[in-house]
């Protein structure tokens, strides 16, 4: 079905659709779909747009054009009761603020990090914007995060088109970037995120979503007992500022060892600062495969992973500290929510070992992952 649906969804680019706006026109549309959107704000006096996604079975996802952000995920527990299941606010002004830890939105133009804010192509080194110390995170000071991208809901299955053109030059990067995102949901409950760039100059790009997740839906303080699989013998080995020193180490007999589901809490206490690292995913190519499964038992559910891309982020949310206040003015503590955050491996363009993320001008970047919700 994973395929099949992708499928539709490149069609409907190819023909070039452009949706309907509301959701009496996006129900007749289709019998089993519908999407509508609402003002979330203002930013500058741009308008901005909450997107809101449905599908048949009771899922919602909502999303803004600012920063692709996913501002919310419904879906039900065992018991049926729909519960959101990731962090965020309620409003943008909570979006804008200087301590938002990337709640949920696009990231680029290159996602994760890049030592010393720098890297060489082709005889030239390009200075980045350094956000992370010496270090360039999430596509600089000014990502694609902190963006406002045009939108447009398409036909037929719920979907969301969005496109940014990031100029040369953007916060260092060569080339003139055209990026273009859709979000899908699907009565299967599969929130799928297709992406695809193009470049007219030689560039890195890594493009990923930055949801945190708790299952629980606010029943858990924490996901120290959410369950987690990835389907990963080796992680790129870090330093102690998370950039990647080229080793991939197995993750046999180590606290990184998720092949099986594992409650998180078990070890998360035994790796310095908590789990802020990539896995290198047991792919045999560039097909959409299963990567990961994260259990929530007292809720009953489960979020399956799959994906296109080489590697796979999972951050336990160790930067958070008590100090945001989220949706309905809950605090969010200390490992709070989680990332899985489906990428190429962090600083690959100084790391020669490490899969390429150069893009180069007449090829298509494209990266598919799809989030899948079900109880158990």
């Amino acid at each position: 079905m994973i395929k099949t649906f992708q499928c539709l969804i490149f069609l409907a680019v190819i023909l070039g659709c452009t949706g309907p706006n509301t959701k009496d026109e996006m129900e007749n549309e289709s019998s089993n779909h519908f999407a509508e959107s609402k003002p979330f704000g203002t930013i500058d006096e741009i308008e901005i747009t909450q997107f809101i996604l449905r599908n048949s079975v009771g899922m919602e996802v909502g999303i803004l054009n600012y920063g692709g952000t996913v501002t919310h995920i419904t879906t039900p527990d065992k018991n049926g009761i729909a519960g959101d299941i990731i962090l965020g606010f309620d409003n943008i002004k909570g979006y804008l603020r200087e301590d938002n830890p990337y709640f949920g939105c696009l990231v680029g133009r290159y996602a994760n990090r890049i030592a010393n804010a720098a890297f060489e192509l082709n005889g030239e080194t390009y200075r980045l914007a350094a956000n992370n110390g010496v270090n360039s995170l999430h596509g600089g000071v000014r990502g694609f995060d902190k963006m406002v991208w045009d939108a447009e809901l398409m036909p037929g299955d719920s979907s969301l088109r969005l496109k940014y053109f990031s100029p040369d030059g953007e916060e260092g990067y060569p080339g003139n970037l055209q990026v273009e995102v859709i979000y899908a949901l699907s009565s299967d409950n599969e929130l799928v995120i297709d992406y695809k760039a193009t470049t007219d100059k030689p560039t890195p790009v890594n493009l990923t979503n930055h949801c945190y997740f708790n299952l629980s839906a606010g029943g858990d303080g924490t996901i120290l007992d959410h369950e987690l699989m990835l389907n990963a013998n080796k992680f790129t080995e870090a330093n102690e500022n998370l950039i990647p020193t080229g080793n991939l180490p197995d993750v046999a007999l180590t606290p990184m060892d998720f092949r099986n589901l594992k409650r998180i809490g078990d070890d998360i206490f035994n790796v310095d600062g908590g789990f802020d690292h990539n896995w290198v995913l047991n792919k045999s190519g560039e097909e959409i495969e299963k990567a990961g499964e994260l259990y929530h038992r007292a809720s009953g559910r489960v979020m399956e992973i799959f994906t296109t891309a080489p590697g796979i982020q999972f951050y336990s949310g160790n930067f958070l500290d008590g100090t945001l206040q989220g949706k309905a003015g809950k605090i969010y503590s200390q490992h709070g929510g989680l990332c899985l955050e489906s990428q190429h491996f962090p600083d690959s363009p100084n790391q020669p070992e490490f899969p390429d993320t150069i893009l180069e001008p007449g090829n298509v970047y494209r990266q598919t992952t799809i989030y899948k919700f079900s109880v158990r």
